[in-house]
């Protein structure tokens, strides 16, 4: 069997020819030549945003493509905010720890920080390497030899989870190369050049040195996501509820706005809540069934697992006869576990389902092997991994076929049950905290679900989660583009309108989406 493509994206290029390739001067100025219409005079009610302070992840950071780059940080959620209010309300500078160049990637002292590339682009029929097209393009951002001065308004880390806001020590060069890791390089470009220049210093720590008017927190999404990333193979698993503050989510969240508030006297703020993590093309593109065979292939396949098949069977005609297993449970699961391929182009793949009952005590050789079903989700990276051979030179060792995937490429229904009970326990401590403090609340959760959804029409632009031409999700499947930041901006100004009587969608003055770019050219470097 020779090695196959099984998903093409070269049709999305349709939708993709229309996404904006301004110059970068245009890019970084977007917006300030915008003269909103107001309906009604701006007020800005109790709202005091004369110092803001921003802290959370990559999405707060402006990561997109599969990295952080300066494209991407001047349009970060964030900073589009900080433009309204410093153009609006009482708003002042916001500082970033803008990358060096549009590449993305990191260096320590010349050499590549392995694992922290350069950002995907669109090379006509999907996502690429920007080096796949401009091979001369190389990072430039060293986290031992140039970082930036701070402090800075946006601590957005990208790969922070909600404990990592609480850890001291989270940038400090050292712990980089430290065995397992205990510093976020990311950290370590805030916290090795700034004022205080204390690299032992937590993000919370540094959000109290500051002393912000105001505040946006957007944590919890790492707590999650980094299991639904590995396909819940265990090796990234979802942080506990239960536990002190540093080891379980509740009290660790409640424990990063407690200290905060109890020691920035006054401060206002909005949080965001978890989205749907399984909702975003990372998980929503692959399709479970795309494998074409021809008759005779297809025969081939069938005829290597027959004896797979029959052990199943046999096996569980044991477990009936000596267990308290009915005949009916039984057959349900030879069902699920009964693999069968045809002639055409959509069988699909076999994988492993750790859930399936163990048989390797009746024979060894009747691993947990089962074909995907419209309801597991796989892993957008599983695009480069089917089909490929396990065996080079061995037609019959295809990835996903011969092969099954292991647990790394895809989330069962009971994964995604576990992420969905998660996300669901950690929001409601979020939308208490948010109460308890009088502070507004970001429902990403619901908004995420919508554009996956229905979509969302903003700015005469309908954005969806489709991957490429959707406009929201940036190339990696995860995080937004810089159109999606700026429709979560706007929902957290909608959001300020409600807690602090501020007017910003009565008044005209939400940004205008359609001006943010769904793309960035290979050609934009520096």
């Amino acid at each position: 069997m020779k090695n196959f493509k099984y998903i093409t994206l070269s049709l999305l290029a349709l939708g993709f020819i229309a996404c904006e390739n301004e110059e970068l001067d245009e890019l970084r100025n977007r917006g300030n030549d915008q003269e909103p219409t107001a309906a009604v005079d701006f007020t800005a009610g109790s709202l005091d945003v004369s110092n803001f302070v921003s802290l959370g992840n990559s999405l707060t950071a402006g990561f997109a493509d599969g990295a952080l780059y300066k494209a991407g940080q001047e349009n970060s959620t964030p900073a589009i905010m900080a433009q309204q209010f410093a153009a609006l309300a009482n708003g002042g500078s916001f500082t970033q720890p803008l990358m060096n160049d549009n590449v993305g990637g990191l260096l320590a002292g010349g050499n590549q920080l392995p694992g922290f590339g350069p950002r995907l682009v669109f090379d006509g029929s999907g996502p690429a390497p920007l080096q796949a097209l401009v091979p001369s393009a190389a990072p430039t951002t060293d986290i031992v030899l140039n970082n930036p001065s701070g402090p800075f308004n946006n601590l957005g880390v990208p790969g922070a989870k909600s404990f990592h806001l609480l850890a001291p020590g989270y940038g400090n060069l050292s712990g980089v190369f430290a065995m397992p890791a205990t510093a976020n390089p990311y950290y370590v470009r805030m916290t090795n050049n700034n004022q205080s220049n204390n690299p032992n210093a937590s993000i919370v720590e540094e959000t109290i040195a500051q002393q912000p008017s105001f505040m946006s927190l957007w944590i919890g999404n790492n707590d999650v996501l980094g299991y639904a990333l590995s396909g819940g193979d265990g090796s990234n698993p979802i942080t506990p509820m239960a536990g002190p503050p540093g080891v379980g989510f509740e009290q660790t969240y409640q424990a990063i706005v407690a200290s905060i508030a109890g020691n920035v006297p006054g401060v206002q703020g909005i949080l965001g809540n978890i989205p749907n993590v399984t909702a975003i093309p990372h998980f929503t593109t692959v399709p479970h069934n795309p494998v074409p065979l021809d008759a005779a292939t297809a025969g081939a396949v069938n005829q290597a697992y027959s004896a797979y098949n029959n052990g199943i069977v046999q096996a569980f005609a044991f477990l009936v006869a000596n267990t308290p297993l009915t005949q009916e449970q039984a057959d349900a699961e030879i069902a699920r576990r009964t693999i069968s391929f045809e002639a055409g182009s959509s069988n699909a793949v076999v994988i492993i389902d750790e859930d399936l009952t163990d048989l390797t005590g009746i024979n060894p050789g009747l691993t947990n092997m089962r074909q995907a079903t419209a309801e597991d989700l796989l892993v957008l990276p599983a695009a480069s991994f089917i089909g490929t051979l396990a065996v080079p030179g061995n037609p019959l060792s295809v990835n996903g076929v011969a092969i099954p995937l292991s647990d790394r490429w895809v989330l069962t229904p009971e994964e995604q049950d576990e992420i969905a009970d998660a996300t669901a326990q950690y929001n409601g401590v979020i939308s208490a905290v948010a109460n308890a403090n009088g502070f507004a609340l970001l429902d990403a959760n619901t908004l995420l679900d919508q554009l996956a959804s229905s979509g969302i029409e903003t700015s005469g632009q309908v954005l969806t989660s489709d991957l490429v031409t959707g406009g929201a999700f940036s190339l990696d499947g995860v995080h937004p583009t810089s159109r999606g930041y700026a429709l979560i901006a706007n929902e957290m100004l909608k959001a300020i309108d409600a807690a602090y009587g501020t007017n910003f969608e009565a008044s005209g003055n939400l940004v205008d989406v359609s001006t943010y770019n769904t793309n960035y050219s290979p050609g934009l470097l520096q």
